[in-house]
């Protein structure tokens, strides 16, 4: 298994982050590598959607988890591997903090690490600093 992750502070609220994070159409507002994403139903466990990232194929993708204004983790689907998205909400000293992880699993992980992996690393805090700007604007 390969895995990161990335931890910031957010002015937002859970509710304006939330808000974001559930509106598929329109991550690509904040993620700069996501070129489009839709949804196959409502935001919640179970849910298909697709997504095309900037330079790469159009994958499809499953909600296997979502717990309201907490968290949520998606799973991409790539050949003999898994790769999850987990985005975390948690509070300390009254202060909000979001977490975006990535988890790379299967046949291939040694592969798709280091294709993926390094273009994620660089790209995931700029995402999160974007979320959480535009969530603050909300």
């Amino acid at each position: 298994m390969w895995s990161k992750k990335v931890t910031i502070k957010t002015n937002a609220s859970r509710e304006q982050i939330w808000n974001l994070w559930s509106d598929v159409k329109n991550w690509n507002k904040w993620d700069n590598e996501v070129e489009y994403s839709d949804m196959n139903g409502q935001f919640e466990t179970g849910t298909f959607g697709i997504l095309k990232p900037i330079k790469g194929p159009k994958s499809k993708f499953k909600l296997i988890s979502v717990d309201k204004l907490n968290e949520f983790t998606s799973r991409s689907f790539l050949p003999l591997t898994k790769m999850d998205f987990i985005h975390e909400m948690n509070e300390k000293n009254s202060e909000l903090f979001i977490t975006h992880g990535v988890e790379i699993k299967g046949l291939l992980t040694f592969l798709f690490s280091k294709v993926i992996g390094k273009k994620l690393i660089r790209e995931l805090p700029k995402a999160m600093e974007n979320l959480s700007k535009m969530a603050e604007k909300n």
